[in-house]
């Protein structure tokens, strides 16, 4: 079984694609103040591998170490490349695999301190697309933080 966030926990998830995504998530929510979740995309760690998306995060939080941010790499139906992840010392992974290999993938994770967790997907801004990853940010960050100006409030 995987964990399930508190409602404590509740964080606005970003598909990051490459480092500049991941920069520009962690600084969006740096200046919102609002805590975010990095979400690779689905079965990421098959073609970026666990150590790329590592040291990704790693290089995002130096540029933006205040940010109130999480990361987990998919991992699909892969125990194996979710064991890979866990001794890459990922902060969290998602699998979906079946039994009994999920349980024991679990059980490594729990023993190794990474998280596993589900991811989703419909609550994910994907940042595939886009031309301004800073700007997508924070106008996604805004609209799902309810921070958005009401310019009728006003008169």
């Amino acid at each position: 079984m995987t964990s399930t966030p508190s409602s404590a926990d509740i964080r606005i998830g970003f598909m990051v694609h490459k480092l500049s995504h991941a920069i520009a998530v962690r600084s969006a929510a740096q200046i919102h103040n609002v805590p975010v979740l990095l979400v690779s995309a689905p079965g990421a760690v098959r073609t970026g591998g666990a150590g790329w998306w590592r040291e990704m995060m790693a290089q995002a939080t130096t540029t933006n170490p205040h940010a109130d941010a999480k990361s987990i790499l998919d991992c699909g139906d892969e125990p194996g490349m979710a064991l890979a992840a866990i001794r890459e010392d990922v902060e969290a992974i998602a699998l979906s695999a079946p039994e009994p290999a999920f349980e024991s993938v679990r059980s490594i994770a729990e023993q190794s301190g990474t998280r596993l967790q589900s991811i989703h997907w419909d609550d994910v801004f994907d940042l595939i697309g886009s031309n301004n990853p800073q700007a997508d940010c924070e106008n996604h960050l805004l609209r799902r933080s309810g921070n958005v100006a009401n310019p009728g409030a006003l008169g």
